[in-house]
């Protein structure tokens, strides 16, 4: 992998994990459109910047979710969270285990790639301007929780469906924003995990991993704030058009082609 390809998928990487438009189904549109095929450790290299951008952002939330543990204590609201967490990671757990061979088939599937952007664009649309102030409970992580394992279909919005979700069930956007991150740290780990057993070390070019993790790290925390805003503003529906367009774009690609 020469650097400038490098750079190019860590900035695709970097802006599309966090904006509600899937970084998973651009990374692997445009590597089929480019004819790009990086190698696997570049993939969990970009996911561990990833997860730095998430704890870089988070870090006092973790820092007092962690305390919270420490002490067993969950009657606090960082307590509640932890449990929150624990109990919205496991769908995603149960399907990335059951369906991994399944799901990593559609990476190469352009054309499900697109239907799986346009529903994404339903889901964002569907949000629209949806106010709530209502607190959280097991119920509505579990189905935020399903609403995350649902993304791991390339196309499909982890950010998008996960604060969608949390909207729908009233949630207050604030609440909705932060936990939907705190919930990928777990997810995140777990991908890396998954992929991580694949690994295949020989004569790497470690330059690549290290611009691409730089890159993507940059462009990631600049998309999150980005995000941040979007939500609390209530717009994140203006992305659902983005999607429809994409994803139509891709299936008349597909047409012609």
């Amino acid at each position: 992998m020469t650097i400038t390809q490098a750079i190019l998928l860590a900035i695709i990487q970097g802006l599309t994990e966090w904006l509600p438009i899937s970084s998973s189904g651009h990374l692997a549109i445009a590597q089929q459109l480019l004819g790009l095929n990086p190698p696997l450790i570049f993939d969990v290299t970009l996911h561990l910047g990833t997860l730095t951008v998430v704890l870089i952002a988070f870090r006092k939330d973790i820092t007092n979710i962690l305390k919270a543990l420490t002490k067993r204590d969950f009657q606090t609201p960082q307590g509640k969270t932890a449990i929150y967490i624990a109990t919205g990671s496991i769908p995603i757990a149960v399907i990335a285990l059951t369906f991994y061979d399944t799901i990593k088939s559609l990476f190469s599937n352009l054309t499900a790639i697109a239907i799986a952007l346009i529903i994404t664009g339903c889901i964002l649309f569907v949000s629209e301007k949806r106010v709530g102030t209502k607190k959280m409970n097991t119920t509505d992580s579990i189905l935020i929780g399903l609403a995350q394992a649902i993304a791991i279909i390339p196309g499909i919005s982890r950010s998008g469906t996960t604060v969608s979700t949390a909207l729908l069930r009233k949630i207050d956007k604030t609440t909705a924003f932060k936990y939907s991150f705190l919930l990928s740290i777990p997810a995140v780990i777990g991908a890396t995990i998954l992929e991580a057993k694949d690994l295949v070390t020989g004569n790497i070019d470690l330059a690549p991993l290290l611009v691409g993790a730089i890159v993507s790290m940059l462009v990631g925390y600049a998309s999150l704030k980005l995000l941040q805003k979007i939500v609390i503003n209530q717009k994140l529906h203006l992305f659902a058009y983005y999607c429809w367009t994409a994803g139509t774009a891709i299936l008349v690609f597909i047409l012609f082609h």
